[in-house]
């Protein structure tokens, strides 16, 4: 008889080898949660600091610096939540992206962030889910002498006074959204001779330098500048604006869900009333917005949270097919002072 103590050495070998091989097992699942962790893309602040850190592992954030339609298969097939503005729209293919499935959520969405989504065409209905809205603002250095005329109409930029100091995103279908909204004949070409520059990322240095005399942006990416400097003044016509939105999308290479538990923190407090002071708008209902106000300073109330009147004057830019961007680059070619 062989006791435990006198196993033969084959035997023996046997074991170690399926314990080292179940070991190997165990290290190289370890590996794959740890490379194959869900990961959300976004480019550069497009969201809140205080919101993105809430993001818990196992997601991981990764800055987007572009999409390029050529090679978007690439990194698309390796992300699992995308996070743009509107405007980035239109460089991507519905057909690469999933429905969004967050019913509890979407349940909650506000008429603005309702609108925005009926407009979409077919191919995008129900694979959009909008995080964030911000009013495009024009953004005075000192005490605008046009105050009256900025309250009322965008037309102020093409005041004679402000003719080479205006500062606009480098988005002619932003400038031309503009345009539309103008009685001005010729608007668009006396417009573009009110600039100074098309380049919204460095238009709060060229501002503050005193280049320039007011600024279009979105509300969001001023809202710190209008927090700290008092020399700085925002201004959202009567008119309405156009709205700046934060979308977020889930490509269908993606077997994870939108992780709605993050998503509600944005919209509950602590944090809801902390984002609203940042200029970052959460797409609820009005009622759940005004009363998490607290922390934004009444001479700003008015710009995070129009009138009712002013909002349902605000307009979305909507996507525009390839022959209606053909149109309009041709419209802008033609309009060069």
């Amino acid at each position: 008889m062989i006791g435990p103590s006198a196993q033969p050495v084959s035997f023996r070998r046997r074991q170690l080898l399926q314990a080292g091989f179940i070991a190997g097992l165990s290290s190289l699942a370890g590996c794959a949660r740890s490379n194959g962790s869900p990961l959300l893309r976004a480019p550069e602040k497009s969201l809140p600091a205080l919101w993105q850190k809430q993001l818990k592992a196992p997601w991981r954030t990764k800055e987007l610096k572009a999409i390029n339609s050529s090679a978007a298969a690439s990194w698309l097939s390796s992300t699992d939540l995308l996070t743009i503005g509107d405007g980035w729209l239109s460089s991507l293919n519905p057909g690469s992206f999933q429905a969004i499935d967050a019913a509890p959520l979407q349940a909650q969405l506000g008429a603005a962030s309702e609108r925005f989504l009926s407009e979409l065409p077919t191919a995008w209905k129900g694979k959009i889910f909008p995080v964030g809205v911000s009013p495009w603002v024009m953004l005075f250095r000192g005490e605008p002498t046009l105050r009256n005329q900025a309250a009322n109409s965008w037309e102020v930029l093409l005041d004679p006074e402000l003719k080479g100091k205006v500062l606009f995103p480098s988005s002619p279908r932003l400038v031309m959204s503009l345009t539309a909204h103008m009685q001005t004949p010729d608007a668009l070409r006396q417009l573009r001779q009110a600039a100074i520059s098309f380049d919204d990322r460095h238009a709060l240095n060229w501002l503050l330098q005193g280049d320039a005399q007011v600024a279009v942006l979105p509300l969001q990416r001023c809202m710190g500048a209008l927090l700290r400097d008092q020399r700085l003044h925002a201004v959202l016509p009567l008119q309405g604006a156009p709205l700046n939105w934060t979308l977020m999308l889930r490509p269908s290479s993606s077997k994870e869900p939108l992780p709605q538990d993050w998503v509600k923190k944005a919209w509950e407090e602590p944090l809801l009333s902390r984002l609203l002071s940042a200029g970052w708008v959460p797409p609820l209902a009005r009622s759940q917005l005004s009363i998490a106000m607290s922390r934004v300073p009444k001479r700003l109330r008015a710009l995070v949270l129009p009138s009712n009147e002013v909002w349902q004057r605000c307009w979305n830019l909507a996507l525009l097919d390839p022959s209606e961007q053909d149109a309009m680059k041709a419209k802008w070619k033609a309009s060069t002072p």
